[in-house]
């Protein structure tokens, strides 16, 4: 069923019609912030995406010294000495994450931040006898690169969370514009073509009912003036029957004796 034709089943009263007026306002009202979240947030979106390819970039650069700076240490020192003695050093991680959360436009984002705790390196003594400062390079630009991969998986978290509530909101957007409020403008049209039926009918029926009152009221009327002209008839008729028994006749009267 399209949006064009579709209406929801209501019976046509005025109550109605405010409700489905109140519920068209909402839908535009709520159509309009939604529009505005999707549009800050395919903006945030776009820039994540370039931060994104920004330590994308970064990130194999790193690598890259990072692998040579590897391969040197391995040169001078060598790879099992080199492996024994971290092994050895190694107690706890200095290098750890903590998370806290971005609000955008009501979609909370995790954002990842690398830290290194406090305290004496467990790595001093590796490359005391030889390669110190290949063996200090390489863990400097290993912690540069642990640094920039927290960034990376950051805003890679963050690119899927907004990618997923994009769409969300996007179909909502589109639900509200296309099907939502297109129904209930068809409701409130067709419910006002029903009330002017009504007020067509009820003008129709209130001008027959006017019509025939007239029409009665006009032979009342008439009736009653042929009833007030037969009985100042029949007044007049009794009144000249009086008069001639009066000069005519002399029922009643005594004789007069002189």
């Amino acid at each position: 069923m399209s949006g064009a034709e579709a209406r929801e089943a209501v019976f046509p009263t005025r109550q109605v019609l405010g409700q489905m007026k109140s519920k068209l306002k909402g839908a535009q009202t709520g159509h309009d912030l939604l529009k505005r979240k999707s549009e800050a947030l395919t903006k945030r979106f776009r820039e994540i995406t370039r931060r994104i390819d920004e330590a994308k970039r970064k990130m194999g650069r790193v690598m890259q010294i990072a692998a040579f700076s590897l391969a040197e240490v391995t040169y001078a020192v060598g790879s099992g000495a080199l492996t024994y003695q971290i092994q050895e050093s190694a107690k706890s991680a200095k290098f750890r994450v903590r998370t806290k959360q971005e609000n955008v436009s009501g979609v909370m984002l995790p954002a990842f931040e690398a830290f290194q705790t406090e305290g004496g390196s467990d790595f001093q003594l590796t490359g005391l006898g030889k390669g110190g400062q290949q063996v200090a390079r390489c863990r400097e630009t290993y912690a540069r690169a642990v640094e920039t991969l927290v960034e990376l998986a950051s805003l890679q978290t963050a690119f899927v969370i907004l990618d997923e509530v994009i769409k969300v909101v996007n179909r909502r957007v589109n639900a509200i514009e296309h099907v939502i409020i297109p129904r209930t403008e068809n409701t409130i049209k067709y419910i006002n073509s029903e009330l002017d039926e009504l007020d067509r009918e009820e003008f129709y029926r209130l001008k027959k009912v006017s019509g025939k009152k007239e029409r009665d009221a006009a032979a009342a009327e008439v009736e009653r003036e042929a009833k007030k002209s037969n009985a100042q008839g029949d007044f007049e008729s009794q009144m000249e029957d009086e008069e001639s028994k009066d000069l005519l006749a002399d029922e009643g009267e005594e004789d007069v004796i002189f």
